[in-house]
């Protein structure tokens, strides 16, 4: 192992909270899925248990011959990186909280504070993970996904053409969780919009059965669970290949409504391609079939885009998370302090994603 030590990739989401340590060399040292706090509008609880996890890192880490070098945190909502606030997260009812400054108090009390901590979105994060990462996601003690280190050269081949096509004109990045969001990557660029862009799941229906509802309320997987009366989306899956009604129309509803808004991305920035994750995506054809057809039926005399899920399924954050706590290691280390930190995912492209 190098001096770099490990990195620590922390992507927080409205149900759960996907956790990756990631040794300097690219090696997965471990990775692993805990419940998000709930009834936490300060965020004093997803600070005590982000101390928590920086300590066991720190002590995995250690195992494996290495340190732990440093922490990136990802959060969903509206986020000002530069201010490590979160200006607004519906699903995790927060509302102008600072999150990175409550943070770093738990992991200077925990004693982790010898580590530079990077604060970002959720979304955009993931967005940088799919446009610079190449390969399948890794599985503990794997290589990270975002390194290219392949069998042949064919593979090493095919890995960097899919980077190269993707850096250049407009991608959209749009993970189907418990709740919908977008980024859009212009030739490699992930455009943060002051922190606001990519919020289309907030958008109020103002026509239709659905009138009155935000998009996310009838278009992600939370909505698609509760729709159905299921425990949760892959439940709701299950019911609708069982033939069930109410789940059927549940997905068939997500679907439309998920169709107009990526026909809407597509038209206004001119995507040629759209990624499609979170856990929705994990369904397949169930899913990619009929929104592909919904897409192109809606984009008449429109290019039409690539519709394709995301490679690293939902662990696009987390992995994009890692790639934030590696910039900001490389920034803490030419400051000369392992101060927290705010990296912006558009600003990740200058830094080499190899380890």
């Amino acid at each position: 192992m190098t001096a770099n030590g490990a990195a620590l990739g922390i992507d927080v989401g409205g149900t759960s909270i996907k956790v990756r340590l990631v040794a300097d060399d690219g090696r997965v040292l471990e990775e692993q899925r805990v419940p998000t706090p709930r009834e936490d509008p300060q965020a004093t609880a997803l600070a005590e248990l982000v101390a928590t996890l920086g300590q066991r890192a720190r002590t995995v880490a250690r195992r494996r011959g290495t340190e732990l070098g440093a922490i990136g945190l990802v959060v969903p909502g509206v986020v000002d990186e530069d201010a490590g606030r979160s200006v607004l997260s519906v699903n995790l009812g927060w509302r102008d909280v600072p999150v990175r400054a409550r943070v770093d108090d738990a992991l200077r009390a925990a004693g982790v504070d010898a580590v530079p901590l990077a604060f970002g979105h959720d979304v955009r994060a993931g967005a940088l993970a799919e446009v610079r990462a190449a390969g399948p996601g890794a599985a503990p003690g794997g290589p990270l996904a975002t390194d290219i280190d392949t069998d042949t050269d064919t593979d090493t081949a095919t890995a960097t053409d899919t980077i190269a096509a993707l850096g250049r004109g407009t991608v959209a990045f749009v993970p189907v969780g418990t709740g919908l969001a977008s980024a859009l990557v212009v030739d490699g660029r992930v455009v943060p919009g002051g922190g606001w862009a990519g919020e289309v799941g907030q958008v109020r229906i103002r026509d239709g059965a659905h009138a009155g509802l935000r998009v996310e309320e009838v278009a992600s997987a939370g909505a698609v669970a509760r729709r159905s009366g299921a425990p949760s989306a892959h439940d709701a899956m299950l019911r609708v290949l069982d033939g069930d009604p109410v789940a059927r129309r549940a997905w068939d509803d997500c679907v439309d409504v998920l169709a107009d808004t990526l026909a809407w991305l597509t038209a206004v920035a001119g995507c040629h391609t759209l990624i499609v994750g979170g856990g929705l995506a994990q369904s397949g054809p169930l899913l990619f079939d009929p929104l592909r057809a919904a897409v192109a039926d809606r984009l008449a005399g429109v290019r039409l885009p690539e519709l394709v899920g995301a490679r690293h399924g939902d662990a696009a954050g987390a992995i994009g998370a890692v790639l934030l706590a590696r910039q900001a290691r490389a920034g803490s280390a030419q400051a000369g302090s392992a101060r927290a930190a705010s990296v912006r995912a558009g600003s990740v492209p200058d830094v080499a994603v190899t380890a």
